[in-house]
């Protein structure tokens, strides 16, 4: 493989993109996202980012705080996982509750988008991209719940769903069009690592330029090429597992098809055993009646 090819945004975002100078690929990809601007203020410590030779390579997440004071979550996770969906609320609500304990009053509680980039199937809804709130909507006049004046000012927002949290899903694996707009371009890095050069959404320019293997240091491409076959190899052992499973699931199949089997062509014998013992019952009494009726048709000739 050539070595000035880009790198993975997984480790870029955890390595590279948490430099000051290197805000700008981050505010380009957030910004084409919520389609608004954005300005990273600083990225905070979390879980996920902090230096540890333990943790997991499946999963990275960034904490960043932007201008507004908003909050963005921003995970990748490559691994399957079937509570995913919980694992998202988890991770909203422990940001809040952590807030809430600097803070103490309810209003100190940031507005928070939690964004997902993930590389497997999370459900089935025809898409790569979607956008999840909490929406509040009346049931008899089917209505949006609109803030006050007084919460207007204090929220400075419109509707009740803006004040909570709301989350992307990227589905990284999912896309499979051509690139129609800067979104599908971001997502179309996501999946391939690569940018071509007609591509000019914003942020992708500067990370065509930062984000290559040769700019690494040479321990920092020693970590990226581990990283690499850690996660393949993570990928590897996730689909051994899958066809060892499905190998077993086939063979318990049989096993348990051949039993079910056994057990229906036995019922199958004692019923064509009883239906045979029937039919042989019945032969024999028809063969004594006509036994009986040709010996009374005997005794009527010989008169």
């Amino acid at each position: 493989m050539a070595k000035n090819h880009l790198i993975r945004f997984d480790w870029a975002i955890k390595r590279l993109l948490r430099n000051k100078a290197d805000y700008t690929v981050l505010e380009g990809f957030l910004s084409v996202l919520l389609n608004r601007e954005i300005k990273i203020l600083t990225i905070k410590e979390s879980e996920g980012n902090r230096e540890d030779p333990n943790d997991k390579i499946n999963r990275v997440d960034i904490f960043v705080e932007d201008s507004k004071g908003e909050f963005l979550i921003i995970e990748v996770q490559n691994s399957y996982q079937v509570d995913y969906l919980l694992r998202m609320l988890y991770g909203v609500s422990k940001a809040i509750t952590e807030h809430i304990k600097k803070g103490g009053k309810y209003g100190s509680i940031r507005k928070i988008y939690h964004i997902n980039i993930i590389y497997f199937p999370l459900g089935d809804g025809g898409d790569y991209v979607y956008h999840g709130i909490t929406d509040f909507t009346g049931i008899h006049h089917n209505n949006p719940l609109i803030l006050t004046e007084k919460q207007k000012e204090f929220f400075v927002r419109e509707y009740a769903w803006e004040v909570f949290p709301e989350y992307y899903i990227l589905c990284a694996q999912d896309f499979d069009k051509v690139a129609q707009d800067g979104l599908d371009e971001w997502i179309y890095y996501l999946k391939n690592t690569e940018i071509p050069e007609h591509f000019s959404a914003q942020g992708l320019k500067e990370a065509r330029e930062q984000l290559l293997y040769n700019n690494m240091s040479e321990e920092e491409q020693k970590d990226y090429d581990h990283h690499l076959y850690q996660t393949r190899f993570e990928e590897d052992v996730i689909g051994d597992n899958y066809d060892l499973g499905v190998f077993d699931g086939k063979k318990m199949g049989r096993v348990e098809g051949e039993a079910i089997g056994l057990e229906k062509g036995e019922e199958e014998r004692s019923r064509l055993k009883a239906e045979k013992e029937a039919l042989e019952a019945k032969i024999e009494a028809l063969h004594a009646n006509l036994t009986v009726r040709m010996a009374e048709l005997m005794q009527q000739t010989h008169k």
